[in-house]
C-alpha cells in the first residue's frame, strides 16, 4: 500500500500501481470525467501513468493551466497524426502546447506543400480520429530500440533530437495508428477533445536557425466543448483586427525591412511621437521618484560581461563578438553591468542609498528568427531601465515604491486585470543556472514575498524562472480583449553587487554591498506599443495619439480661417494637421476616423462667421461646436491629465 497526500493534507491509501484516474474515481465518477492530468510530486504526468511510491497529488482539469497544456499537447500529436494519414512520410521535429494557448507542430512535407486551403481537410480528419476516442499510451524505450523505429521510420529529425537524450530516459506515446517521441504528459484519451481549429500554417526553420532548412508549421487550438471554441474564435477575430502589425502598417507607426534586419524595428514619425510621450512619462514619474538619469554606451568589451556574469548564462542571445585590437566587444544585451560601473566610478555612503539609475537604454539580443514577432520579439530594443542600489533596511520601502509605480502606469493606461509573477530559483540547478547561493536566494525570496503580502498585491509564485543573480517579478498584464501579455520584470540582486566589488560605507565607518533592484516598469517600447496597439485597439488616447486634433475644411473657401486655427492648435502645443485634399467633407471624416485621429475639427462658412469650430470626436460623432480657445482649454486639460481613452 502507499499513502496518497492531497493539497489540502488530507491523506488515503491506495494499492500502489495506483493511476491519478484512479484515485479520482474512488472520490467521485463526476470528478473522474473532469481529470485530464496529474501533478505527482510536483511533476506533471498522464493521469494514467502508475503511482508506485508515496506521493503528494493534485488532480488537473481544464481549469488548471497544466492540464490546458497536457490537452493542446495531446490535440498536437492528433493533429500529426491526420497529418501522417493524409501525408504519407512526412518527418517530424517537435510540437508543444503554447503558453498562449494552443499548439503548433512543425513538419517537413517534403516537395509537397500544405496551404491554409487544406486546414480544413485535416481538422474533419482530426475529429474522425478524436471520436475513436483511442488512449495515448506511454511506453519507455531503451535508446536503440527509438533509434532503430525512427531509422526505419526515416524520420531523421527525431534521430537529431534522440541523439541528445541519455538512454533510460526515452519515452514513446502512442494515439491509433501514430507513435511519437515525446516525454509528455498526455490526457487520458483522444475523445475528450470535443472541438478544435487548426488556425494558420507558417513557415519556420528547424532550430530557429535561418541556416537551417524551412519547415512547415501548423498552429491549432482545441477545447473540450465547442461553447469555448465559438468564443475563442470571437476573440481570435477581435484580436485579428487589433494586430499591431496591421495597426502598425496603417497608422503609420513602423516598419520592417529587410535590408535593415529581421527584428530590427524602423520607427515612422507616428510612432516617434509615441514612444517619446512614453519616454516623457517614465521621466516625469522617475523624476518625482528620484531617480538619476545616466546614458551608457552601446557597446563594452567582453571582460565586463564576464565579470557581471552574463556570458556563462545569457551568451546564446548576445551578438557575436567583434574584434578590435584584440580586444572582443559585444553589443550591449542589458544595461545592468554598464550601471554598476556608474555606481563604483565615485566612493558612495550609507547617505547617498538608496541610488536610483535610470535610462531609456538601447539593447540588442540576438533572438532566433523564428520567435520574431512583430514589436513583441525583436532584435533592438529601447528599455525603460533602472537600478536601484540600496542596504536591506531600504530594500522593502524601495521594492514597493517600484510596485507603485507599475500600479500608477496600470490606471493610466486603463489596465484593470493583472498578476504579479513572483519567480524563484529551483534549489537542484543552483550552479548551473543559479549562482550557488542559497541561504540568499531563500532571504531574498522571502523579502520580496513579504512585500507582495503586505501590499495586498495578487501575485502567483512559480519555481525555477528566477534571474540567474536572484528572484524576479514577471509582470503579467492583460488587454481590452483578454489576451495576457508579460509587461516587464523587477528583479533582486544579490549577486552582482559582489561581482563588480560595489560598496558604501556604513554609518559605523565599515562597509557593505548593496542590493540591487533591476526595474523597467514600462517594459520596452517595443513591446509595450505592440500591447497598447491592441488595447487601444489603435485608438490612442489623446496625450498618446501621434495626431491629436485633424482640421477639415469643407471647401479652400475657409483656408484662411483653417489656417488660424490650425496656427492657434499649434501654439498651444497640441499635435495637427490641416486635410487640405479636395474631396467631399463625408470623405474626409471617414478618412480621418480610419486613421483613429480623436479629434475633427469641421470649418464651414457657418464655422468661419461665428468664430467657432464643429468638433466630431472619434467613433462619437458630432460634440457641438466651440471657439477655438474654448476647445483648446479642453483638450490641454485632457493632455495634462492624462486621461485614458474607452478601449
Amino acid at each position: 500500500m502507499i499513502d496518497i497526500t492531497f493539497p489540502d493534507g488530507a491523506r488515503r491509501s491506495y494499492e500502489a500501481g495506483v493511476t491519478a484516474l484512479d484515485v479520482a474515481k474512488s472520490i467521485s465518477e463526476g470528478l473522474a470525467r473532469k481529470v485530464i492530468a496529474a501533478n505527482v510530486n510536483g511533476v506533471v504526468w498522464d493521469a494514467t501513468r502508475p503511482i508506485d511510491t508515496d506521493s503528494n497529488l493534485i488532480l488537473l482539469t481544464w481549469n488548471d493551466a497544466d492540464g490546458k497544456k497536457a490537452f493542446w499537447h495531446s490535440t498536437a500529436h492528433l493533429m500529426a497524426e491526420a497529418v501522417e494519414a493524409s501525408f504519407p512520410g512526412v518527418q517530424f521535429w517537435v510540437g508543444p502546447p503554447l503558453d498562449s494557448g494552443g499548439f503548433y507542430y512543425d513538419m517537413d512535407l517534403g516537395d509537397r506543400k500544405l496551404s491554409e486551403e487544406d486546414l480544413g481537410a485535416l481538422e474533419k480528419k482530426m475529429n474522425e480520429l478524436a471520436k475513436l476516442n483511442n488512449p495515448y499510451i506511454r511506453k519507455e524505450v531503451a535508446k536503440s530500440e527509438a533509434i532503430q523505429y525512427f531509422t526505419e521510420k526515416g524520420d531523421g529529425y527525431k534521430l537529431d533530437l534522440l541523439s541528445n537524450l541519455e538512454d533510460g530516459n526515452i519515452t514513446f506515446y502512442t494515439q491509433g495508428n501514430f507513435t511519437d517521441l515525446c516525454r509528455g504528459p498526455h490526457i487520458p484519451a483522444t475523445g475528450i477533445i470535443k472541438a478544435l481549429k487548426l488556425t494558420s500554417v507558417a513557415g519556420a526553420y528547424w532550430k530557429g536557425d535561418e541556416k537551417n532548412k524551412m519547415l512547415t508549421r501548423v498552429y491549432g487550438i482545441s477545447f473540450p466543448n465547442q461553447k469555448e471554441l465559438d468564443e475563442y474564435l470571437q476573440m481570435l477575430e477581435e484580436a485579428r483586427k487589433r494586430d499591431h502589425r496591421k495597426l502598425g502598417r496603417e497608422l503609420g507607426i513602423f516598419t520592417m525591412d529587410d535590408d535593415v534586419g529581421q527584428g530590427l524595428p524602423l520607427w515612422l514619425p507616428n510612432g516617434t511621437i509615441v514612444i517619446e510621450e512614453l519616454e516623457k512619462l517614465a521621466k516625469e514619474t522617475e523624476d518625482a521618484g528620484d531617480y538619476k538619469r545616466v546614458v551608457t554606451p552601446h557597446i563594452a568589451k567582453e571582460s565586463m560581461y564576464l565579470t557581471s556574469g552574463h556570458l556563462p548564462y545569457y551568451q546564446d542571445s548576445m551578438y557575436p563578438p567583434m574584434e578590435v585590437d584584440g580586444q572582443k566587444y559585444y553589443l550591449k544585451a542589458m544595461n545592468c553591468p554598464h550601471h554598476h560601473k556608474i555606481f563604483a566610478a565615485e566612493p558612495k555612503s550609507y547617505k547617498d542609498l538608496p541610488l536610483r539609475l535610470a535610462e531609456y537604454g538601447t539593447c540588442y539580443r540576438y533572438e532566433q528568427s523564428g520567435e520574431l514577432f512583430g514589436l513583441m520579439r525583436v532584435r533592438c530594443l529601447h528599455m525603460n531601465d533602472a537600478h536601484i542600489y540600496c542596504s536591506k533596511e531600504q530594500f522593502a520601502d524601495e521594492f514597493r515604491a517600484v510596485n507603485d509605480m507599475y500600479l500608477k502606469y496600470f490606471k493610466i493606461f486603463g489596465i484593470d486585470r493583472y498578476v504579479m509573477r513572483l519567480s524563484l530559483h529551483d534549489p537542484e540547478k543552483l550552479g548551473q543556472k543559479y549562482i550557488n547561493e542559497p541561504e540568499l536566494w531563500l532571504e531574498t525570496e522571502a523579502l520580496v514575498r513579504k512585500v507582495l503580502v503586505e501590499s495586498n498585491i495578487p501575485f502567483v509564485e512559480v519555481k525555477g524562472e528566477g534571474a540567474f543573480y536572484g528572484p524576479k517579478i514577471d509582470v503579467q498584464i492583460w488587454s481590452a480583449i483578454g489576451r495576457e501579455f508579460t509587461l516587464a520584470t523587477n528583479q533582486v540582486d544579490f549577486a552582482q553587487g559582489r561581482r563588480f566589488n560595489l560598496q558604501y560605507t556604513t554609518a559605523d565607518n565599515g562597509h557593505d554591498v548593496p542590493l540591487i533592484i533591476h526595474r523597467a516598469p514600462l517594459g520596452t517600447h517595443e513591446r509595450f506599443i505592440g500591447f497598447l496597439l491592441e488595447h487601444y485597439a489603435g485608438k490612442f488616447p489623446v496625450w498618446l495619439a501621434p495626431v491629436q486634433v485633424k482640421v477639415l475644411p469643407i471647401s479652400d473657401k475657409f483656408e484662411a480661417y483653417t489656417r488660424d486655427v490650425y496656427r492657434a492648435l499649434r501654439r498651444a502645443g497640441i499635435r495637427a494637421e490641416i486635410d487640405e485634399r479636395n474631396e467631399k467633407i463625408g470623405k474626409k471624416i471617414r478618412d480621418t476616423e480610419l486613421m483613429k485621429i480623436p479629434y475633427m475639427l469641421v470649418i464651414g462658412e457657418k464655422e468661419m462667421n461665428d468664430g467657432k469650430v464643429a468638433i466630431r470626436r472619434q467613433g462619437k460623432g458630432d460634440a457641438g461646436t466651440k471657439t477655438i480657445e474654448e476647445f483648446i482649454e479642453g483638450v490641454k486639460d485632457e493632455i495634462a491629465d492624462r486621461a485614458d481613452a474607452a478601449v
